[in-house]
């Protein structure tokens, strides 16, 4: 029986003008940051969260996000090459032999770095907005898996992040790879991410889980590390390093973000055990007590 396996040859470049590339990943990397925006903001008009904040939220968390992803893929994936050529981590260029330097775009973000820029940055605006930082990071568990869509689907584009060899009737033969049937490994974490997005905003819309007590961010990054722990195994490796190692990389940075993920939910169900009630929300139900006594 002959197999029909999907042929993927597009190319990654939409359009070049003068040298510069417009590329599918920096379309979806936004795209997807908009998007999330977009549900963040209707999760603050439902909280009653100052619009003023989501614009706050939205610089810090962008720039929390490509930083700690850029500095992710330097530093975890090709440290001996970046440390020698810093200005590469955080600019667009490659410098050629010749000694000239060419525009390619950011090819190479972690999702670990990230994850850890994300965090970093909700802490910043926690200090500066006096939010909270365990409701704040709650609602961005809701989305955060919506922007994985976006990334994976932009490496599917691209032809990066490859499974390995199969012979899956679903497998996809990357025409700018080689000419190997494969593990689709990047429409397996798209397709997963999707899937917890929309669980996360069910639990959200029918109030399933409290906001403030950081179960909702728990599961949202023990779900997406769990998946992407184990879809590694059917990808090819990232970096040479990896061929000798029982684990690669990614699944070696997934683990800390998972144990972290339970950790959070552990503490989240702790907190409603004891009947904890987020202070504003305290103060409030206190004022109402006091103006009913009154009548």
């Amino acid at each position: 029986m002959t197999l029909s396996y999907i042929t993927w040859d597009v190319s990654p470049e939409i359009v070049n003008i003068f040298g510069i590339s417009l590329r599918y990943y920096g379309i979806f990397f936004v795209g997807g940051l908009l998007t999330c925006i977009y549900f963040l903001g209707r999760f603050f008009k439902t909280e009653n969260i100052p619009q003023e904040n989501l614009e706050k939220l939205a610089i810090y968390g962008a720039i929390g996000v490509f930083v700690g992803a850029r500095l992710g893929h330097c530093l975890f994936y090709e440290p001996l090459y970046y440390l020698t050529h810093l200005g590469e981590m955080l600019l667009p260029i490659i410098k050629m032999p010749d000694g000239s330097y060419k525009f390619i775009g950011y090819q190479g973000l972690a999702s670990h770095g990230g994850a850890i820029g994300l965090i970093i940055a909700i802490v910043i605006y926690s200090r500066k907005t006096k939010e909270s930082a365990l409701k704040t990071i709650d609602m961005m568990g809701i989305v955060a898996p919506l922007q994985g869509v976006f990334i994976r689907t932009a490496n599917l584009l691209n032809s990066e992040i490859i499974g390995q060899p199969t012979d899956v009737p679903w497998a996809f033969i990357f025409k700018r790879v080689d000419d190997f049937p494969r593990h689709p490994a990047q429409l397996y974490e798209a397709l997963s991410y999707l899937a917890f997005f929309l669980i996360l905003l069910f639990i959200y819309r029918k109030k399933l889980v409290k906001l403030q007590t950081g179960i909702i961010f728990g599961l949202s990054i023990t779900l997406i590390f769990v998946a992407r722990f184990f879809i590694e195994f059917v990808k090819e490796i990232q970096v040479d390093y990896e061929k000798d190692m029982l684990l690669d990389m990614g699944q070696i940075l997934s683990i800390p973000f998972i144990l972290v993920g339970i950790s959070f939910i552990i503490y989240g169900i702790n907190r409603v055990k004891k009947g904890y009630i987020p202070y504003p929300a305290y103060q409030k139900s206190k004022r109402r007590e006091k103006r009913n006594q009154k009548k």
